[in-house]
C-alpha cells in the first residue's frame, strides 16, 4: 500500500532540511501542512522554505494561496487528499511536512462535518471584536457552548468567531457537531516527530527571528498592515509589529515580543502532540 510519511515538530526545529532530505531519498516531493506559508504574501514571518531549499525538490502548498482567501483546515484536507490521490499513481511513497497540528488531524483523521460559514454572521461578529474585544467573545462563547470555550486557546480569534458562529447559527453547540470519528485514509500513515533540547530550540528560535528581521520583517509585516484583520495575520510576527506600528511599544519590544511568544507556540505545538502515541520521536541531525 501507498505510504505517507509525515514530519512534523515545533517552530524552528529543523523540518525543512530534513524532509528534503527524506523526500530525495524517497524520491518525493515535499508536501507542505503549514496552514501560512501557504500564503505568498507572508514570506519571511512564515520562515517559508529559501529559493535554494525549494529548488532542491518540488513542494506543494507553498505560496499557493492569498491571505485574502478564506482558507481552512477542511478545505485543506479537501485539496491535499485530492494531489495525495494524484501523486501517488507515480509515487509509491510521500513526504508531508509542518507544524499545524489542526491541518495535519485533518488530513490524517477528517473533519466533522460542520455548517458551512455564514459570511454575514461572521462579518458581525468580527465587528463585535473590534468594538467590544475578544474578552466579550469568549463571555459568549462560555455561556453557548463552555465545554468548546474550555477547549479553545482564549487567543484565538479566529477559532472563537467560529465557535460562535455555529452556535449562533443553528442553536446547538459547536461541540455537539464533533463526533470524533476517524476517516479511513487509502494509505499508510507514518509520522516523524522532530524535537531538540529545550534551551537549543529557543536558541535557534531566537536566531530566527533576528534573521527574519534582518531579511525584511518590518517592511513585510508594514505592507499586510490593511490585511491585519484576516485570519492569516493573527500570527506570530506580524502581531507583535503591528503593536509596534500602532506606537504602543519601541521596535526592540517588539522583537522581544515575537521571540517570548514564538517560544510559547512551539511549548503548544509539542504539548498538542503530547497526546499521539503514533508519532515516532527523533532528534534532526545538526
Amino acid at each position: 500500500m501507498a505510504g505517507l510519511l509525515i514530519v512534523l515538530g515545533p517552530t524552528a526545529v529543523g523540518k525543512t532540511d530534513y524532509s528534503i532530505r527524506l523526500a530525495l531519498e524517497h524520491g518525493s516531493p515535499v508536501i507542505s501542512c503549514d496552514s501560512r506559508q501557504l500564503f505568498r504574501e507572508m514570506r519571511i514571518g512564515t520562515a517559508r522554505p529559501s529559493e535554494e531549499q525549494l529548488a532542491q525538490v518540488k513542494h506543494y502548498f507553498i505560496a499557493s494561496h492569498s491571505v485574502t482567501d478564506n482558507y481552512t483546515a477542511g478545505r485543506y484536507e479537501v485539496e491535499a487528499l485530492a494531489l495525495l490521490e494524484e501523486l501517488f499513481k507515480t509515487h509509491d511513497t510521500l513526504v508531508m511536512t509542518g507544524g499545524s497540528g489542526l491541518y495535519i488531524d485533518a488530513l490524517c483523521n477528517g473533519l466533522d462535518d460542520f455548517p458551512d460559514a455564514d459570511p454575514a454572521l461572521r462579518a458581525s461578529l468580527t465587528s463585535r471584536l473590534e468594538k467590544e474585544g475578544l474578552a466579550s467573545l469568549r463571555h459568549e462563547l462560555r455561556r453557548l457552548d463552555p465545554a468548546t470555550a474550555e477547549r479553545i486557546d482564549p487567543a484565538n480569534r479566529q477559532r472563537i468567531i467560529r465557535a460562535l458562529e455555529v452556535c449562533i447559527a443553528t442553536g446547538r453547540p459547536y461541540s455537539a457537531f464533533r463526533s470524533g470519528t476517524r476517516k479511513e485514509r487509502p494509505f499508510t500513515i507514518r509520522k516523524i516527530g522532530l524535537t531538540r533540547p529545550r534551551e537549543e530550540l529557543y536558541a535557534r528560535i531566537d536566531a530566527r527571528v533576528d534573521q527574519m528581521m534582518a531579511e525584511g520583517l518590518e517592511e513585510e509585516a508594514g505592507r499586510l498592515l490593511p490585511y491585519r484583520n484576516l485570519p492569516a495575520l493573527n500570527t506570530v510576527g506580524y502581531r507583535e509589529l503591528f503593536g509596534y506600528f500602532d506606537g504602543e511599544y519601541p521596535l526592540e519590544e517588539a522583537v522581544r515580543l515575537i521571540k517570548r511568544n514564538t517560544r510559547h507556540y512551539a511549548k503548544k505545538q509539542l504539548t498538542y502532540w503530547a497526546r499521539d502515541p503514533e508519532i515516532i520521536w527523533s532528534q534532526p541531525l545538526p
